[in-house]
């Protein structure tokens, strides 16, 4: 697989191609999904996606769909593209995970508005507030979703304190969930190569 910036239906392998390639590189691209999925408390989850988990998914999805017509394989671009980081940002798939189905009712029901309440705070600078789901509104008047799309947009002076190796911590202020971790060095050290 090889990454060139951007995601376009002709940088992509053949159903063929990705078969052969995959048998010998799926524990790699599943280790790098690991390590760029972080823990916040015991009930979400945040992927931080990169070119390679979104390359990825988009080669899973031809495969699992023997999808190999342009127009399919332009619609799996089209849907999962927008997910890669552009070098000024982090973006993540954030999931609400609870085990018990009216556990998670109750939950999703007191956690509405928890996507705008995450956010990065690299030392020394302001919180970065997530930016959620700008594809489509994913919470009713009722609920949240379970899953989330979000995006943390850093300001320049933040990006460059990240590259130099400034702590950073990943949080939730919403009063139901407030939570926070400090990023650990090799997932951080990942999540510092999608700035520029």
């Amino acid at each position: 697989m090889q990454l060139t910036g951007t995601i376009t239906p002709d940088s992509l392998m053949t159903l063929e191609a990705y078969s052969k390639w995959r048998k010998d590189h799926k524990a790699d691209v599943l280790a790098h999904r690991k390590l760029r999925s972080l823990h916040l408390g015991d009930h979400i989850t945040l992927q931080f996606e990169s070119e390679t988990t979104i390359r990825y998914q988009i080669q899973e999805m031809l495969r699992i769909e023997k999808i190999f017509e342009e127009d399919g394989i332009a619609q799996e671009v089209e849907a999962y593209g927008p997910l890669v980081p552009e070098g000024t940002n982090w973006k993540a798939t954030m999931l609400i995970e609870y085990p018990d189905i009216n556990e998670r009712k109750r939950e999703l029901a007191r956690l509405i508005g928890i996507e705008d309440r995450m956010f990065v705070e690299v030392e020394g600078h302001a919180r970065i507030y997530a930016i959620a789901d700008e594809d489509l509104d994913r919470e009713t008047e009722e609920k949240t979703s379970a899953v989330h799309f979000v995006r943390f947009e850093f300001p320049p002076a933040a990006a460059a304190a990240v590259k130099a190796g400034a702590s950073v911590k990943l949080g939730c202020d919403h009063k139901n969930y407030p939570a926070h971790i400090t990023i650990a060095p090799e997932a951080l050290a990942s999540l510092a190569g999608d700035l520029k």
